[in-house]
């Protein structure tokens, strides 16, 4: 289950179906990434082909991220059967 989000665009897209802040030719993508995030029991489950999965390293290391295009990642943390501090970010800018 998604249980804390550091994006505000992405928390309001989630939980209230309001799309501003999502760039308007991501937001399928989004949405099933939200989606396949929400029911995933651990971080690996989100290792679908076309989303790039990986393990963050690093200074981010202990989080997660895949791909939603080009440099843009949603990256997560979790915590027992849950993801946190889910972000919509571009941590190769």
């Amino acid at each position: 289950m998604i249980a804390s989000f550091r994006s505000k665009p992405l928390k309001r897209y989630w939980t209230k179906g309001d799309d501003a802040g999502i760039r308007p030719d991501w937001r399928s993508k989004v949405r099933i990434i939200l989606s396949r995030l929400d029911v995933a029991p651990l971080p690996a489950a989100m290792n679908s082909p076309g989303l790039g999965f990986h393990a963050l390293a690093g200074d981010l290391a202990g989080r997660y991220a895949v791909t939603v295009s080009r440099n843009w990642r949603i990256t997560f943390s979790w915590d027992g059967e849950d993801a946190t501090e889910v972000d919509l970010e571009d941590y190769h800018g």
